[in-house]
């Protein structure tokens, strides 16, 4: 009891002193007071508020960065790469979790007035989430507060926040719902010409059906891109990089697109050139699009009138064209490569087309496609991840007469041996005959009033041929997967030809005795 009596008189000395004192006196005793508490502290402090200044009006962007950040700790995906981010989540006392309409990703963040502890060089930081009522209104202000050990303040300050912007601006990347665009018809300067829906296509390149050499070239392509940004600008290059994509129908052009974007998280911008009225709307349709963005012409080569000889062109026809109000070459060349395209960076242009003879070869030349990637008929890899997609399943007795039939030019397209095992997906063994079946029927379908020697060249050229060519146009006759030997001779043809649907025979014949069919 006496030291509550005692408490209560220093509490009502207080009182009085407060009363008595100046102002400015107990104003120098609270910075007195302060600056021992700073001086003996181990820490030190730092407020990260929602606003820039006192308006409310100029958004924070250090603090959007901080509320990515600590969510990025608890996400899943990034937790498994983080060997701090289970210790952060299990210091935090209490979390806050919300979930949009649009996206199946929670978010989690740190509840009002709770703090949660990361680690980074060794170094022990904790961030606390404040929330204050505003006194008479029901707005809020919000912060964070960065606790430091005092001693590496200066040194590790600076890196600690490139960290978190950097980490905030991959899991933004990573977690943002992806969006599929296409032109309406109505671009201008003034209204979007672009609605979009959410992009949710499945293709990713673990299921895509590539040959994985050619898998792994495109793949290491994209990462280097994203990679980029400082080469792009040191070079004097806008970061931008072009694709075409050619090969027959089936052979999966749009597939492999969806591959990429999902692969570097990127927007999907689908172009329709019909849609197009001149090349003014093509420029504004570029500037509205965003940056990490994949850029899509399906089909150039049908769009429109550009991929003829311009040597047929004369002058009077182009100017004709552009007084029509028509999409010239001159401006999907200006598209690709000219002023306009540097208006955003980290994009990918993609032209896609089944004849690549009928484009005009100013429009894929270096620096507008800078990759050219051939797909055609099913490779023994790509054939064998259709098969683990479809059917599960990693090895077959009837694989080695699958590898026979495709390296003897029976090829099918991706599209052509999916749909098979899809009608068949029940039963394994007769998806796979039925397999077999159709490459022989291919193989047997190179006969007829031809030479031998034509018959063999054309089922070489049929075989396999996803093909990646890094260059100009002068690179496509001599790349990889076409034929560019001397002709065989007609006797040499026809015996292998035979001898290998005498052995193609007798393998199916001793498969079907076995399996008992």
């Amino acid at each position: 009891m006496e030291i509550l009596s005692q408490l209560w008189s220093f509490l009502g000395l207080l009182t009085v002193l407060q009363n008595i004192l100046p102002s400015q006196f107990l104003s120098l005793l609270h910075s007195l007071y302060e600056s021992l508490q700073d001086f003996f502290t181990p820490f030190s402090y730092f407020d990260v508020p929602e606003f820039n200044g006192y308006c409310s009006v100029d958004h924070n962007e250090l603090y959007r960065h901080v509320t990515l950040y600590l969510n990025s700790l608890h996400n899943p995906t990034t937790a498994a790469s983080s060997s701090s981010s289970s210790s952060s989540a299990a210091a935090c006392r209490r979390l806050s979790l919300s979930r949009s309409k649009s996206s199946n990703r929670i978010s989690f963040t740190v509840a009002p007035n709770n703090s949660i502890h990361d680690t980074f060089n060794g170094q022990r930081f904790s961030w606390t989430h404040h929330v204050e009522t505003v006194q008479d209104s029901l707005d809020e202000k919000r912060s964070f507060s960065l606790k430091i050990p005092k001693r590496h303040r200066l040194t590790l300050l600076p890196l600690y926040l490139d960290h978190v912007t950097s980490m905030a601006a991959e899991f933004e990347r990573t977690s943002r719902e992806r969006r599929l665009f296409t032109n309406s018809g109505n671009g201008s300067s003034y209204d979007s010409g672009w609605v979009s829906v959410p992009f949710r296509h499945p293709s990713t390149f673990e299921t895509l059906a590539l040959e994985t050499e050619l898998k792994k070239q495109i793949m290491d392509d994209l990462k280097a891109f994203a990679a980029g940004r400082e080469f792009y600008s040191r070079v004097g290059r806008a970061w931008k990089r072009g694709y075409l994509l050619y090969g027959p129908p089936g052979s999966g052009k749009s597939s492999l697109i969806a591959a990429m974007a999902n692969f570097l998280c990127y927007d999907v911008y689908d172009l329709e050139l019909t849609k197009v009225s001149d090349n003014s709307e093509l420029r504004s349709l570029l500037i509205q699009t965003t940056n990490r963005s994949v850029i899509v012409i399906e089909d150039i080569d049908c769009s429109v009138d550009l991929t003829a000889d311009r040597c047929l062109k004369t002058t009077a026809r182009e100017d004709h064209e552009e007084e029509l109000g028509r999409v010239t070459l001159s401006g999907l060349l200006n598209f690709t490569d000219g002023l306009w395209s540097c208006c955003g960076e980290e994009r990918i242009v993609v032209f896609t087309t089944n004849f690549r003879e009928k484009i005009d070869p100013a429009l894929v030349r270096c620096g507008r496609m800078d990759v050219h990637v051939s797909l055609g008929t099913c490779g023994p890899a790509a054939f064998r991840s259709l098969v683990r997609n479809y059917l599960k399943i990693e090895s077959h007795a009837l694989f080695d007469v699958v590898d026979s039939c495709i390296r003897s030019g029976g090829g099918l397209t991706p599209a052509q041996i999916g749909e098979i095992l899809l009608r068949n997906r029940r039963d394994v063994d007769v998806a796979m005959r039925e397999v077999v079946a159709a490459l022989q029927a291919r193989v047997l379908a190179g006969g007829g009033t031809r030479s031998a020697v034509g018959e063999y060249e054309e089922m070489v050229l049929r075989s396999p041929e996803s093909v990646l060519v890094v260059g100009s146009p002068e690179n496509w006759y001599s790349s990889p997967g076409k034929y560019v030997g001397k002709k065989r001779k007609e006797g040499s043809a026809m015996d292998k030809k035979v001898n290998f649907l005498v052995r193609l025979r007798s393998l199916t014949k001793s498969d079907s005795g076995r399996t008992g069919v």
